[in-house]
């Protein structure tokens, strides 16, 4: 992990290059697809044909701006980012594809995502 770390009332201050990646909350981004009945489900992975909460994070929260989505075992939910050219935002979503010092950080729209598209960045970390 490369960067400066200070401490600052409990919590950990860090600054960390990260590969960041747009998502939405539709199902090429996350993974479901509409069963027979029209109700989403996972498309693959251990849970497929499942019922799938869309836009309700790993954590429970309503995704929204701000939202990222990281490997918890690095950046564990409740931890703080801000992300140049995209604001500030807390770990509160994982994905499958998420591993080590990669992101993905939730737009609105699949078009808002794809313009972000995937990019080298220097975040600011504040861990819980």
């Amino acid at each position: 992990m490369s960067g400066c770390a200070s401490a600052s009332f409990g919590s950990r201050k860090e600054f960390v290059t990260v590969e960041a990646t747009g998502y939405c909350k539709c199902g090429e981004c996350c993974g479901w697809r509409r069963n027979l009945l029209l109700q989403p489900v996972y498309a693959y992975g251990p849970m497929k044909g499942e019922r799938k909460k869309v836009g309700v994070t790993a954590s429970g929260t309503k995704a929204k701006k701000g939202t990222i989505a990281a490997d918890t075992s690095v950046f564990p939910f409740g931890t703080k980012m801000k992300i140049p050219g995209y604001g500030s935002g807390v770990v509160e979503d994982r994905g499958g594809a998420i591993t080590g010092h990669k992101i993905d950080l939730f737009f609105r729209t699949h078009k808002q995502a794809l313009e972000w598209g995937r990019q080298m960045v220097r975040v600011e970390v504040i861990r819980p």
